[in-house]
């Protein structure tokens, strides 16, 4: 990836690939590469995606620990992990079929937002449903590894049950609960099919959660698919593209365990 990444800013202009506002590439020259509109659709969705599952998740993680009867924590756990086995074509198409359709007829319509049933919302909201059980299982599984003996303390000094939670097992599982975000931050970063299917294809900068955008792995494949030429530009940005992303998801790794170390120090 280094090397033909190096031969692709070796044909075309890196200021125009990091700041360009464009993405129009064609075979016959004359192309823009600018990448700012994939990192925008990148991030937009993927914000959506943990806008839903975060707190979905964490209540659910809380709900089960805490909450739950053996009885209902024996069905409800299995039957959220569940949703992680489903293949993201599966989701794509619930995208495509159910959601996209709903939110252009009762939302997006009426409120003039647009009339596409393939949308940034789409592909965020399904995306956050997939995302649910990686947020509810990891964060479940830390909170549970919470000492008993901070729980006791908690309601020995007269703490209720939600406090306790609020002020003491969060806190203390806080690290973990970062590692499951960022794993599903992570994992949105890199879908492919639930965006090709629910936001489209579309590279444009818009605010609008309603319009069809799309992200950097979908155009890594639509560059890299087809009878290509491996020495153009056009075909080599999916390279840079690649590395690109992969500095991304490096950042936000770095970021993650900067804050899980700084609120370890406070309960090791």
């Amino acid at each position: 990836m280094l090397f033909e990444t190096g031969n692709f800013f070796s044909q075309y202009s890196w200021t125009h690939f990091f700041f360009g506002t464009e993405w129009t590439p064609r075979f016959s020259g004359n192309s823009e590469l600018g990448m700012l509109p994939l990192l925008w659709g990148t991030l937009y969705v993927s914000l959506i995606a943990l806008a839903v599952s975060v707190p979905i998740g964490l209540f659910a993680a809380i709900y089960l620990s805490e909450y739950a009867t053996p009885g209902v924590r024996a069905v409800a756990k299995p039957a959220i992990e569940v949703l992680a086995g489903i293949p993201t074509i599966v989701y794509g198409l619930f995208a495509l079929i159910t959601v996209g359709p709903l939110l252009r007829d009762y939302f997006a319509g009426p409120l003039g937002f647009g009339d596409s049933s393939r949308s940034v919302m789409t592909a965020g909201l399904v995306m956050g449903i997939m995302l649910i059980p990686f947020v509810s299982s990891l964060s479940d599984d830390i909170i549970n590894a919470v000492p008993q003996s901070l729980r006791d303390g908690s309601y020995g000094l007269g703490a209720t049950r939600s406090e306790t939670i609020k002020q003491v097992i969060v806190p203390a599982a806080l690290p973990g609960i970062v590692g499951a975000v960022l794993l599903a931050a992570s994992r949105a970063i890199g879908e492919t099919m639930i965006v090709v299917l629910g936001a489209g294809a579309a590279a444009q900068l818009s605010l609008n959660p309603f319009e069809a955008m799309t992200t950097i792995t979908v155009k890594i494949v639509s560059q890299l698919t087809g009878d290509t030429d491996f020495a153009s530009p056009e075909t080599l940005v999916a390279f840079a593209l690649g590395i690109t992303l992969f500095v991304l998801t490096l950042c936000l790794n770095i970021l993650a365990l900067y804050i899980v170390r700084k609120y370890r120090e406070q309960y090791d």
